[in-house]
């Protein structure tokens, strides 16, 4: 039997589809898109009906991979792109474009929450986060201060992966793992927090849908669905997740002790916890994962966006990249870059901008830029490793996913970065591979202890163990570029 996985980012739609009893992606498809153009500095929007477009457009093509066999279809599981604000009418109709997890125009309206409750301490202590520009409830607000009109016509409002759920079952729903990143949820007793909600309109509580267990079955295929594609109307849709939660099922991380390292556009780094794990500094993110545990999660906004910038500067393709990269000692010969090209999250710099630190005669070159520029994304997820760290979270060895993991010099910066081994999994479509495996485990299959020890693969020839000499080296390369952030950002100067 089948069970379709879908990953639906911020650039294409992915769908693979699932053979449970070999293990096996029999087919997979993928469809690109792009944000919407001519916006404002700050503001990253996407209309879901390109999203729709991409799902349905993914899962035929998947389908006619199957031919006769597509009977075998039982289940879908959706993994989404976490915190974009999909506004519906009363009559379940997009309002207005989604603002997405990349969009930085709210910086005021969490200056607002946080002025209103206490700063980072008091919502922490609310809800178990801070309040941060990403997050989805300062969208709204924006929304209601910004475009009134727009605001007025809301009668529901549902995250990525929800909105496509809807569209494929006609239920709205949302599950603990990617609520808890709309910065309403109490993370502690996965409840809304209504003086939050409240904060932004008390008519908010009313355009929350159900709020349940990830691990429910979320609805059945809408029948013309069903008769669109050739599948039984008995098909089940999971849950779903935000990508990262379903990530995390993706790669296995699903008990205490596993860290996973997402290197997509943006990057993330996450671990499974039977507790929730709070940090006081709001710099941990706390949330809740997708199979009802918790997930500590630190996340940064650049990662292959700066790599793929360095690409376009010289031309190069990615065997190009990678033989440039590799040309350069571990430190890029003192050459530091500040990756925060489309401002960032952790640390939290929202209008922050990319800086390049310790330029010499002998180290200006193109291939010095881009070993700076792949080190200081790395570093990035170093700094949350070491929070992670002081936070009692300390892995033995850490799962990496996404695009920037096929890179073999890539993956060697990490372990000496990380200061533990890194490996990869037999598919890169981590997020992909979780909402098939949630949807298999709704259906009755199997616990995910024992799906994920039979469906999820690593690649042992991808392991990578830290070198001693460049790990310490790394370490003070990151402490110093902790200190340039801190004296920029200080200065007004970042």
């Amino acid at each position: 039997m089948f069970y379709i996985g879908i990953d639906s980012g911020t650039q294409s739609t992915k769908s693979v589809v699932l053979d449970l009893e070999t293990g096996e992606i029999v087919a997979q498809a993928s469809q690109a898109y792009d944000l919407i153009s001519g916006l404002p500095a700050g503001h990253l929007e996407q209309h879901p009906s390109d999203w729709i477009s991409a799902v349905e457009g993914t899962i035929g093509d998947c389908l006619n991979q199957l031919g006769d066999r597509k009977n075998e279809v039982r289940g879908i599981g959706v993994s989404g792109q976490q915190h974009g604000l999909v506004v519906l009418d009363k009559n379940d109709e997009v309002v207005r474009p989604a603002k997405l997890w990349c969009d930085t125009s709210t910086v005021e309206q969490c200056d607002q929450f946080a002025a209103q409750f206490g700063g980072t301490e008091g919502l922490i202590a609310k809800a178990g986060n801070a309040m941060l520009p990403g997050y989805t409830i300062p969208k709204l607000l924006w929304l209601k201060q910004n475009e009134p009109d727009h605001f007025a016509r809301v009668s529901s409002i549902l995250l990525p992966h929800d909105y496509i759920n809807f569209r494929l079952t006609g239920v709205k729903r949302m599950e603990y793992g990617d609520a808890s990143g709309m910065g309403i949820l109490n993370i502690r007793t996965r409840e809304w927090e209504n003086e939050l909600i409240d904060f932004v309109d008390p008519r908010v509580r009313e355009m929350l849908p159900e709020l349940g267990s990830s691990n429910s079955i979320h609805g059945t295929l809408l029948p013309d669905l069903a008769e669109k594609w050739g599948l039984s109307s008995a098909v089940i849709v999971s849950a779903g997740g935000g990508d990262n939660m379903m990530g995390a099922i993706g790669t296995g991380n699903i008990a205490d002790g596993k860290i996973t390292a997402s290197f997509g556009t943006s990057g993330t780094l996450y671990g499974c916890a039977e507790k929730p794990i709070i940090d006081p500094n709001g710099e941990i993110a706390a949330f809740c994962d997708s199979t009802d545990r918790w997930l500590p999660l630190v996340c940064t906004m650049n990662v292959t966006v700066v790599t793929e910038q360095v690409r376009d500067w010289f031309g190069w393709d990615l065997a190009e990249l990678e033989r440039q990269v590799a040309s350069i000692p571990a430190g890029a010969d003192g050459v530091s870059f500040l990756p925060y090209l489309n401002g960032e999250r952790t640390p939290n710099l929202p209008n922050g901008s990319g800086v390049l630190h310790g330029l010499s005669g002998s180290s200006a070159s193109p291939a010095h830029l881009a070993r700076a520029a792949m080190e200081g994304a790395t570093l990035g997820l170093a700094y949350g490793l070491r929070r992670f760290d002081e936070l009692g979270l300390t892995p033995g060895e850490i799962r990496l996913t996404g695009g920037g993991s096929k890179s073999g010099i890539w993956r060697q910066i990490s372990a000496d970065a990380f200061g533990v081994p890194v490996v990869g999994l037999a598919t890169a479509e981590g997020a992909g591979l979780g909402g098939a495996i949630q949807a298999a485990h709704a259906d009755g299959k199997g616990s995910y202890e024992e799906l994920c020890s039979r469906l999820v693969a690593l690649d042992e020839s991808t392991r990578c163990e830290p070198d001693p000499e460049a790990a310490e080296l790394y370490r003070e390369k990151l402490d110093r570029q902790i200190k340039l952030t801190t004296v920029l950002k200080d200065a007004d100067l970042l």
